[in-house]
């Protein structure tokens, strides 16, 4: 059977197989019951045809659109559907006065479904506002990135955010059945015999994209030669041929994603800080030195004094991959990553900086204690700027004075914790509080 022949047999009514048998009802919907379950908010507000603004997130082929369609059938509002790519602010407008002439002559709300949200930029988001506002429009938007870097504050604030959760190799097999079944909708007026293997294979490599899954079946349903019988078998074989792996995503959602997972594994976890380092390197394609950045950042911030060496190891690695590059450089990062997770941990650096902050904010200006200031030129004394005591000249070389302006002289920034090297740390901070507070 010929490209053509394939277009022909599956285009029924000019649609495609995913496109037939997408839900019109909330019965026929697949997954996603944490929100559209028995009882559940969105399913009632569906029902009852009293949808408001909301936002449904989530990743591509978990049901977005197709609940968007689910509401269009549903309601008696007048249902506008745009995509974000190709919509303009001038079509957003002429929607929002058809929406008005709409209201005032005959009552009737406007819901305008707008796919791809994230893809809107701030100025065409703007446009909507005062619309939302006033309830001129019932704003839809769904989005496969993450809303709260994409979308206004402004829209967000008036718009129910429902987060729509990946669908699993369950949901595709349910959907392959039913449209194998289905002899209106679907292919079940074919004579067709499918495989176990061959459907978990394809619900395997669709991985939670139902319509992915959906378009795989009906490629290998009608590019398949009948037997002799005229039964079309889809083998494991047939079903490889009909879907590949998928390419995986690195948008900037995902990238911050993975970096986020990346550092908080830094904290416990050396199989997962390797785990995510790799796999967004090699498999994302992120650039290694995003992570060597975090990786010196997470020195400091997580490990600090408890162990000085993690910050070495960082910036080590950080030359060897501006020497070497990708992929020599990868036992030196991984090493290091390595080292950084098994060292013991501390936050007393990046408390320390708070803490330090949180003075300086309070004092506004500080003036530096007149024993401390430069005493190079000729009148320093006359002036008063002397009394430094040089600590190397006393035993131990530490000696009671203050270092810190009078207004916060007694304020404790950093607090070396039990962790690692700081333990030791730790113990020259008491023998100098103690020394302080016996004023010797």
């Amino acid at each position: 059977m010929d490209l053509f022949s394939f277009q022909q047999e599956s285009d029924r009514g000019g649609r495609l197989l995913a496109d037939r048998m997408r839900p019109t009802s909330l019965d026929e919907y697949i997954g996603q019951e944490h929100i559209v379950g028995p009882g559940k908010l969105l399913r009632r507000a569906i029902e009852a045809d009293q949808v408001s603004s909301i936002l449904l997130y989530g990743p591509p082929g978990c049901g977005k659109t197709t609940l968007a369609h689910i509401i269009s059938q549903k309601t008696q509002a007048d249902f506008v559907r745009l995509n974000a790519v190709d919509a303009s602010v001038k079509d957003v407008r002429e929607v929002i006065d058809r929406a008005q002439s709409n209201k005032a002559m005959y009552g009737t709300k406007t819901i305008l479904f707008l796919d791809e949200v994230h893809r809107f930029n701030s100025s065409r988001q703007d446009a909507l506002l005062p619309a939302v506002e006033k309830g001129t429009i019932i704003f839809i938007g769904a989005t496969t990135e993450n809303p709260f870097h994409y979308v206004n504050g402004a829209l967000m604030s008036r718009s129910t955010l429902f987060q729509l959760q990946p669908l699993t190799k369950d949901h595709s097999l349910a959907a392959m059945k039913r449209a194998l079944a289905d002899p209106d909708k679907g292919l079940g007026y074919m004579k067709l015999k499918a495989d176990e293997e061959a459907l978990d294979h394809i619900a395997t490599m669709a991985n939670g994209d139902i319509r992915r899954a959906l378009t795989a079946l009906e490629l290998a349903a009608m590019t398949t030669p009948p037997e002799d019988d005229g039964t079309v078998h889809i083998t494991l074989g047939v079903a490889e041929e009909s879907i590949r792996r998928p390419t995986v995503r690195a948008d900037e959602s995902t990238q911050y994603d993975v970096l986020s997972a990346f550092h908080k594994s830094i904290r416990g976890s050396s199989d997962a800080a390797l785990f995510w380092f790799l796999y967004a390197v090699e498999k994302l394609g992120m650039d290694p030195m995003v992570f060597i950045r975090r990786l010196i950042a997470a020195s400091s911030e997580d490990i600090g004094l408890a162990n000085p060496q993690a910050m070495v190891q960082a910036v080590s690695a950080l030359e060897a991959y501006r020497n070497n590059g990708w992929p020599e450089a990868k036992l030196n990062i991984a090493q290091a990553i390595l080292f950084a997770v098994e060292s013991p941990k501390s936050n007393a650096v990046y408390t320390a900086i708070s803490r330090a902050t949180s003075a300086i904010e309070e004092l506004k200006s500080a003036e530096v204690p007149l024993h401390l200031r430069d005493t190079h030129y000729k009148g320093a004394v006359k002036l008063g700027h002397e009394g430094y005591k040089y600590p190397h000249d006393y035993p131990g070389h530490y000696v009671k004075q203050d270092y810190l302006p009078k207004e916060i002289a007694r304020r404790v920034f950093y607090q070396a914790t039990e962790q690692g090297n700081e333990a030791k740390i730790q113990i020259n901070q008491q023998r100098r509080r103690n020394q302080f507070l016996s004023g010797e």
